[in-house]
């Protein structure tokens, strides 16, 4: 008896490191002090001390069961653009630059090329949001996984001088929400949307005029990434008065988070384009209005609330990033919440 019989082979380890190193160089910034392969990742942060308060941000997250639909495709190449997005889009929101990030897939059984694929979306994340991919794990856990199955994770630091940060506290009645628009249903809510389609290749592959595509490519479309677009807006000279990733929860959770207290969101339903796969999932699995927007983005990945002033800066900002901006409503005095009319 060897690890290898008993389900762990270190030598396909091997080689999915090596598969991945190409994807992973393709990240690299000047402050990253070490090669991948070693016990941990180093990064120099000297480039970072004129900064009056250089204050650290992170964020981890995973992809959640999005991947059963990876799975169900045998696509496994765009899933780590999510797995960054979910981390890098919440260091942005605080107005943080990401700087590195870190992946953990765990599987059931080491397929160097799967996770060679696996690694190349992580890296495509770090591409767009500028973070290096610093170091990682990948997991072989037979008995823990079914030999098809995997998980992902990761985290992500970002740093930002403390008096920039986006906390909410600068808020007043009158601000404008400005928001940009969702790839699609992003990395959340897809429990529910596995109990509302079929999840059998035959279903995933059959292809809607509505949807441009099919069904499970809809379903995969990759979160969008943030990072450029907001620090568009800094880069402006636009201040962000606060900042709300549409995650799990929806309109109705995310959106209070970035108020204060005293402040109330007011948002138009007619002032954004809601992607046609939340109408179909409100319609085949009799979803109420409510329900969608308390769970999903509803076609908004990200919304700032900035001065009346500044919104016309902001929209071309937003543009010039090459996401496009929704003017959505405004801050009003109230209780911390939102009224969606």
């Amino acid at each position: 008896m060897d690890y290898k019989k008993a389900g762990v082979d270190i030598e396909a380890g091997y080689k999915a490191v090596s598969l991945m190193k190409e994807h992973i160089a393709s990240t690299m910034r000047p402050e990253v002090l070490t090669d991948i392969g070693g016990f941990s990742g180093a990064f120099s942060i000297k480039k970072f001390v004129g900064m009056e308060e250089p204050t650290l941000v992170s964020g981890t997250d995973g992809v959640g069961t999005k991947l059963k639909i990876a799975f169900l495709l045998d696509k496994h190449n765009t899933i780590g653009i999510d797995c960054v997005a979910m981390c890098v889009n919440d260091i942005a929101c605080a107005g943080g630059e990401p700087l590195f990030f870190l992946d953990y897939v765990a599987c059931g059984k080491n397929e160097p090329e799967k996770i060679a694929k696996i690694v190349s979306g992580v890296a495509e994340g770090c591409r767009q949001s500028g973070a290096a991919l610093i170091g990682g794990e990948t997991a072989e856990m037979p008995g823990f996984y079914p030999v098809d199955e995997y998980d992902l994770a990761g985290f992500s630091v970002g740093i930002v001088d403390k008096k920039d940060m986006i906390t909410g506290k600068e808020l007043v009645p009158g601000d404008v929400l400005v928001g940009m628009a969702s790839s699609g249903i992003h990395s959340n809510g897809y429990s529910l949307v596995r109990q509302v389609f079929s999840m059998n290749t035959e279903a995933l592959n059959r292809t809607y005029e509505s949807l441009s595509g099919t069904l499970g490519e809809t379903l995969l479309t990759p979160t969008k990434i943030y990072v450029k677009a907001l620090r568009a807006i800094k880069d402006s000279g636009v201040k962000i008065k606060a900042c709300s990733h549409i995650t799990g929860g929806g309109f109705y959770e995310n959106i209070p988070r970035m108020l204060k207290d005293g402040t109330h969101a007011v948002i138009e339903k007619g002032s954004f384009a809601i992607p046609p796969i939340f109408g179909m999932l409100a319609k085949d699995g009799n979803v109420s209005e409510e329900a969608m927007y308390n769970t999903y983005n509803m076609g908004v990945g990200m919304v700032t609330a900035v001065d009346k002033a500044d919104v016309d800066e902001t929209v071309a900002a937003i543009r010039s990033a090459g996401e496009v901006p929704y003017v959505l409503g405004e801050i009003v005095d109230g209780e911390k919440g939102i009224t969606i009319k």
